[in-house]
């Protein structure tokens, strides 16, 4: 994996130029993978605001994902400043596409059972875009049915997935739920954006 490179704003030539996106971080290993992905977005033109959940910040920190992106970081449902607004709904409807990356067992558990308990499971259920997950996860626990059922759930609904890949895990297994490479979700993130134009041309 290359390393990320910090970027100050959305390149004026990338192909991306004028699409938002919402990338949502959630608590696995996989997360330092995302800070790539997020970097190669914005190097692509795209506006990218990062949403994570409290244990993503345990593998990588709300600061790396400012550098990148030159925004703020969400991290609660509450702004520090205590002035009460809410901030689960707003970059959802902003948003061409919310990519979810990594997407846990919790997390699609989460959004196939309608719970909204946090920033980020609130932000997808008020998402008025479509969601791309990059799932990953133990094998086992890629394979359990309930699992399986959410993520058919998920499908039937219109929510996009890209992987998970078999490898080498960080349990220190092989198998299926490796998440995909930060390489193959640009490109698969590309092609899904550039379906319709960005919501800012239609407005």
């Amino acid at each position: 994996m290359s390393d990320p490179k910090p970027a100050s704003g959305p390149s004026a030539g990338g192909l991306l130029n004028g699409y938002e996106s919402v990338v949502c971080v959630s608590g696995g290993i996989a997360a330092y993978k995302t800070a790539d992905l997020v970097s190669k977005l914005v190097q692509d033109g795209c506006g990218v605001t990062v949403a994570m959940t409290r244990n993503a910040a345990r593998f990588v920190g709300p600061t790396t994902f400012r550098a990148l992106t030159g925004r703020p970081v969400l991290t609660s449902l509450w702004h520090g400043d205590d002035s009460g607004q809410m901030l689960h709904l707003d970059p959802g409807q902003a948003a061409d596409l919310v990519v979810v990356a990594p997407a846990t067992a919790n997390i699609i558990g989460k959004l196939a059972g309608g719970i909204a308990d946090d920033l980020v499971s609130t932000l997808l259920l008020g998402a008025d875009c479509p969601v791309l997950l990059a799932p990953a996860m133990n094998a086992r626990m890629w394979q359990h049915p309930s699992v399986r059922r959410n993520v058919g759930l998920l499908r039937e609904q219109g929510g996009l997935l890209v992987g998970p890949e078999e490898g080498w895990l960080a349990c220190g297994t092989c198998g299926p739920g490796r998440m995909s490479e930060p390489e193959t979700l640009h490109a698969a993130i590309r092609q899904q954006l550039l379906r319709t134009p960005p919501k800012r041309a239609q407005a």
